[in-house]
């Protein structure tokens, strides 16, 4: 309909140039007095200015067909090219020419895009022509150039149908900007001529508003400084305008490389991941945009901005559900993974899209439209989860980020549905809104949405210390712990062994982590023999220490009542069920007599090494399962130069990092066929790769006359208590 209204007004004003022309050629007949002008040309020239000096700007006398625009003062300042253009839809490279009649076309305003001017959500291409004659000061060069301040989204300049310069490239292999930027063009040749501008707006997007297209603002046209004048004053009014996102910039780049110092510490503590997130999307995002005035191709930036948009939201879910202690809930954080995946994934494909955008179709605008609202329609979920976290018990800070998160979004998606679609809809809540300031300092804009984006940030900040802090307290709490922990295991772990006579004694300790869940004891015993015990706990840390200060008090009130390790083996048995809360643990108990007699109990333990071999040991359950469990004793004597090693798993089941092979038992074989001291096999297995607790105890037996010897290495013995 539009368009057909647009050639029954193209034929209309054919017959009234129709009529212009016959009423030109009577006043050739009957000429008027020379100083009579039109009323619109006397109004063109009192709007010609410029702040560099004094300027005019007068258009001629008609001539046959059209107005031409007389630009003097040129070599003192920057002339606009303002009042009526001559405008016409469609392309046509012979609309460059200066003798093409453009009489026939229609006349609109370079002060505001076409969209405001009867051509509402047009996208293509459209021509503008003026007809010029500079004259510039005396002694002023014959360098002019022309300043476009504003235009959408790629043109070319031509002058007297010579291509001047342009910006972006025209289809079919177009090539535009996301942000719109200044740009001057020499005008070469005479004086005299016609300018024509050729624009193209690419297809619109779901957030296009119907009033947008071609010039924002008239050309200028001056001598070469006066328009570098001009550009930088522009670039200063961006500038100027960004002055309040700058500063944000530096605080949230500052925000985001703190966090990630703190996340690196600690992977587990997510929020500062989150927090990173929250805080460099918005900087990635203004970059993008204008922020540091860089032109960015529009495929490059949006392929960009539509994930980082996504991932902007999706953070602030997950932040809201650390901050707000809604991690807790398995099933809420589950469901928050899967939504997750939705704006995350729309926001990629619709980035995807932006390297066709050039060559849009209409299915291609309509994808768009759909992947951005289910951009918007996740928007939804942080009411869900701030509604749920005001159920729970907060803390100031929490409850200031909930309320300020909840305002935020509510904002948020009220603009930005009302946005999504304006062009069909004409809803105004995104200007009023958004784009309209609540007031003005210095000529910095202060919206809304700016403000409370402000307020959750400063109450992010907050909370995050706050978090931080209680972090710190349990962390401060759990250490206290861990090292009572460290301080009991110590005291279990003998820090000298016992001289026994005829034998050479080696004996190494290296936990896993702070405090292990290995256990080794030596006790020596009235009648001369000795017990020895080693043994792993199943899991690691502060759980499987406390269980093996239990097993080596049980042991040693034990080695007083009995004298047979199979005994000892069941009465630990006995007191470990149904107090290790699901674990067990494995063990040697051996009696070392004066004679060379050794008596081995095992209970689920890797069997130990006699010279190159292991020792046959009948099969048995861990301590700590089945209560009634029996266990056997294997005895045999050892003659001098023989050389016994126990080992925990650790040793075994070391694994390379690089690879994820484990040390196995062939690498196991060859190592202690070469009779190591313990803390030589256990240096072997660290540095392949420790990855469990590792206990080595090692027993040679002396020839007569042989000096005895004994040597233990643990993490926390000074080196000169670990040997003697």
């Amino acid at each position: 309909m539009r368009r057909w209204y647009s050639r029954q007004m193209r034929g209309c004003l054919a017959i009234l140039a129709f009529l212009v022309m016959v009423a030109a050629s009577a006043a050739e007949q009957n000429p008027a007095p020379v100083s009579a002008q039109t009323p619109e040309v006397q109004s063109s020239s009192s709007q010609a200015s410029s702040s560099l000096g004094p300027m005019k700007a007068e258009a001629s006398a008609p001539q046959k067909k059209a107005l031409t625009m007389v630009l003097q003062g040129i070599g003192k300042g920057a002339v606009p090219i303002d009042g009526s253009w001559q405008f016409r839809e469609g392309d046509d490279i012979r609309w460059a020419e200066p003798g093409f009649d453009d009489s026939g076309w229609e006349q609109i305003e370079t002060d505001g895009p076409w969209g405001t001017q009867g051509h509402p959500s047009y996208a293509g291409f459209a021509w503008y022509r003026r007809h010029l004659e500079i004259l510039p000061t005396a002694g002023a060069t014959h360098d002019y150039r022309i300043l476009i301040p504003h235009a959408e989204d790629a043109y070319e300049i031509y002058w007297n149908g010579k291509l001047a310069g342009r910006y972006g490239q025209m289809p079919p292999n177009a090539q535009w900007y996301y942000g719109e930027f200044p740009r001057s063009f020499p005008l070469r040749g005479t004086a005299v001529g016609t300018l024509a501008i050729r624009v193209w707006k690419a297809p619109l997007e779901a957030f296009s508003a119907a009033e947008s297209g071609g010039l924002y603002a008239p050309p200028l046209v001056g001598d070469a400084d006066s328009i570098s004048l001009q550009e930088d004053a522009v670039y200063w009014s961006y500038i100027r305008q960004d002055l309040f996102d700058y500063s944000l910039v530096l605080l949230r780049g500052f925000v985001t490389l703190l966090c990630v110092v703190l996340w690196t510490r600690n992977r587990k503590e997510q929020l500062f991941l989150w927090v990173a997130v929250l805080t460099a999307t918005p900087v990635a995002l203004e970059v993008l945009q204008r922020l540091f005035l860089i032109p960015f191709s529009y495929s490059l930036a949006r392929f960009l901005n539509q994930p980082l948009y996504a991932l902007y939201h999706v953070s602030l879910w997950f932040l809201l559900v650390w901050l707000l202690q809604l991690n807790g809930n398995k099933r809420l954080v589950r469901w928050a993974q899967l939504l997750a995946c939705v704006p995350l994934g729309a926001g990629t494909i619709d980035g995807i899209l932006a390297f066709f955008w050039g060559s849009a179709t209409p299915w291609m605008q309509w994808t768009d439209g759909i992947l951005t609202a289910l951009i918007l329609l996740a928007e939804v979920f942080p009411f869900v989860l701030i509604g749920i976290g005001l159920r729970t018990k907060l803390d100031p800070s929490r409850w200031v980020v909930a309320l300020s998160a909840l305002v935020l979004q509510m904002i948020n998606t009220v603009a930005n549905a009302s946005a999504l679609g304006q062009r069909f809809t004409h809803w105004t809540l995104f200007a009023d809104l958004i784009d309209t300031p609540l007031f003005v300092v210095q000529g910095v804009e202060f919206r809304a949405e700016k403000l409370i984006s402000i307020t959750l940030f400063i109450a992010i900040i907050y909370a995050v210390y706050r978090y931080a802090v209680e972090q710190q307290a349990r962390q401060n709490v759990l250490e206290r712990e861990m090292q009572s922990a460290r301080e009991i295991q110590q005291v279990l772990i003998p820090e000298t062994l016992p001289s026994l006579q005829g034998y050479a004694v080696t004996s190494a300790y290296q936990p896993a982590l702070e405090v292990g869940g290995d256990f080794f004891q030596i006790l020596a015993k009235p009648d001369g023999s000795t017990i020895v015990a080693l043994g792993d706990v199943s899991g690691k840390g502060l759980k499987a220490a406390m269980n093996v200060s239990m097993i080596v008090g049980v042991l040693r009130a034990l080695a007083d009542l009995h004298n047979s390790p199979g005994e000892m083996m069941e009465g630990l048995n006995r007191t470990l069920c149904g107090r290790m809360h699901g674990g067990f643990a494995t063990g040697l108990i051996l009696r070392l007599d004066p004679d060379g007699t050794v008596t081995f109990a095992n209970a689920g333990h890797l069997p130990p090494f006699l010279n190159e071999k292991e020792i046959d040991l009948e099969g048995s359950l861990p301590l700590g399962l089945v209560s009634i469990a029996g266990y056997g004793e294997v005895a045999m004597k050892l003659r001098p130069g023989d050389y016994l090693s126990m080992y925990t798993d650790g040793l075994l089941e070391a694994r390379n990092a690089g690879s994820g092979e484990l040390y196995g038992f062939e690498r196991l074989y060859s190592l202690l066929s070469q009779h190591p001291t313990a803390q030589q096999a256990t240096e072997a297995a660290i540095a392949f790769g420790q990855d469990d607790d590792i206990t080595v105890f090692t027993l040679t037996r002396l020839a007569a006359g042989e000096e005895s010897t004994t040597s233990l290495a643990a993490p926390f013995l000074a080196p000169a208590t670990a040997g003697r």
